[in-house]
């Protein structure tokens, strides 16, 4: 027997909900407080479409929506019928934890990272490498998507190897007029975010065993990803003009390394800006020693003008830039990018195919659009602004918290000593759902250190800096610190 019908559903008047989901979220509700029982049938999608006065294709949505949910099944030629508790029970125990799991301290990149995953206070802490979600513009992502999926015709094939056209035609109007790197669409191939760009790098350039040198301090998960690889890390000091030109030459001289990882402008965690002076001297041992350096300038659109860059300086003769759009328009938008010279990108053509065959498409197109009408160029704009903005109020909080910078504030990311060692520190933070970077993950060789990075944008809760001197007090009498 049919399970009893529900009333009409009202057509959607506000909000985003679909007819579909409306229609599917009423009989979920039905299921789960137990007006319709365990095996019940429910009507076939010809009678719910005029029982419920929407078109069939409606009902065939929501019922594929119950589907997904594991709360009705599909019998061949019977129809549509509530599944048993013990299925459903099974599915909802494979959903993934939310925000009731604790939040682990940060012990190492990996741990680190998973934090930033976290459903919770830590969402918007000052460990995270993300601008907050309030500073992102929604309503731009939705228009861009909207028009791409409009025109996307060709979303049944597999897009281009090196990447969209549209894109790719973009990037090298943006690398040319704005950064002064003449890179042609050919020379450009698109990734899956910049972490997946530095990646191919790697496996393109690199063998097992084989040496690189990376600042010091520099990003965690590079290091994790190269050691994972089989890479032996040399770590060169990173200063406030640039890497130790000293140490670099010795390092070159002993080890040979093939490749040169680095964050020229902006750097993480320091915000430090490489120099015009630095720059000359590091493609000067680069050319001496056959040196490929890999250019990470993932945080481009919260650059000042005119920051030198060393592919711009090199032609990307020894040079590979990398860059991408999450840290700038969403962290879920996975768009990234490398430009190489020609024969070289043919090379990292070849290693993205074999591990990703292609790229999303619709995605990169969308990001095209966005940066063809000048309406990414804008956002970033704004971002900058309210940066500043974020920037003098944590300053202000952590001179107050008895902490000092260690570099000159500057970008996403302030490099600050808490006097303190604060991987100790990061344990009781982490119990009280705050979460943050400590500086043992910042260096090559991992070692105790009173250093910490924080977000500038997400570090603005006096709440979180209360808790920081109450854990750092706590700390420094035991005499842990």
């Amino acid at each position: 027997m049919n399970a009893l019908p529900d009333l009409p559903i009202e057509p959607p008047r506000a909000g985003p909900r679909t007819l579909g989901e409306q229609l599917a979220l009423r009989v979920a509700e039905r299921i789960q407080r137990g007006a319709l029982a365990p095996g019940a049938r429910l009507p076939s999608v010809r009678e719910s479409a005029r029982l419920h006065r929407v078109s069939p294709s409606t009902v065939v949505s929501a019922y594929d929506q119950l589907q997904a949910q594991g709360l009705v099944e599909a019998r061949r030629q019977r129809g549509f019928f509530v599944r048993e508790p013990l299925a459903a029970a099974r599915i909802a125990a494979t959903a993934p934890r939310g925000a009731g799991v604790p939040l682990g301290p940060p012990v190492d990149a990996t741990a680190l990272i998973r934090g930033m995953f976290h459903q919770g206070a830590a969402a918007s802490g000052p460990g995270m490498g993300t601008l907050p979600e309030a500073w992102l513009d929604q309503p731009l992502l939705d228009r861009a998507l909207r028009r791409t999926l409009a025109q996307a015709g060709d979303a049944l094939r597999y897009g281009h190897p090196a990447g969209d056209d549209a894109l790719r035609q973009a990037l090298s109007r943006r690398l040319g007029g704005e950064l002064g790197i003449g890179a042609a669409p050919g020379q450009i191939v698109t990734t899956i975010g910049a972490t997946h760009a530095l990646d191919i790098v790697a496996r393109t350039l690199l063998q097992p065993g084989d040496a690189v040198l990376v600042d010091e301090p520099g990003w965690a998960v590079e290091f994790a990803r190269l050691t994972r690889l089989g890479m032996r890390l040399l770590p060169v000091p990173r200063g406030g003009d640039g890497p130790d030109l000293g140490v670099m030459a010795r390092l070159l001289t002993e080890h040979r390394p093939r490749l040169y990882v680095t964050v020229s402008v902006l750097h993480n965690p320091t915000g430090h800006t490489l120099s015009l002076a630095q720059a000359h001297q590091v493609l000067k041992l680069a050319e001496a020693h056959d040196l490929t350096i890999v250019e990470d300038d993932t945080y481009a659109w919260l650059a000042p003008p005119h920051a030198p860059r060393l592919s711009a300086l090199d032609g990307l003769q020894r040079t590979v830039y990398v860059s991408g759009f999450s840290k700038i328009l969403a962290p879920n938008w996975r768009v990234g990018y490398l430009a190489a010279a020609p024969a070289l990108a043919e090379r990292l053509i070849d290693t993205k195919l074999l591990g990703t065959l292609t790229t999303p498409a619709l995605l990169e197109r969308a990001v095209a659009w966005c940066l063809d009408q000048g309406l990414l160029r804008r956002h970033a704009e704004r971002v900058a602004q309210q940066l500043d903005g974020a920037r003098s109020r944590v300053v202000r909080l952590a001179g107050e918290a008895g902490c000092r910078f260690a570099a000159p504030p500057q970008g996403l990311f302030g490099w600050v000593d808490t006097g303190v060692d604060t991987e100790r520190l990061a344990v009781p933070l982490a119990a009280a759902g705050w979460l943050v970077a400590p500086g043992h993950l910042f260096q090559a060789t991992p070692r105790a250190s009173s250093l910490m990075r924080v977000n500038f944008a997400s570090a603005q809760d006096a709440r979180f800096w209360q808790a920081f001197a109450t854990a750092r007090d706590a700390l420094a009498g035991t005499g842990a610190g």
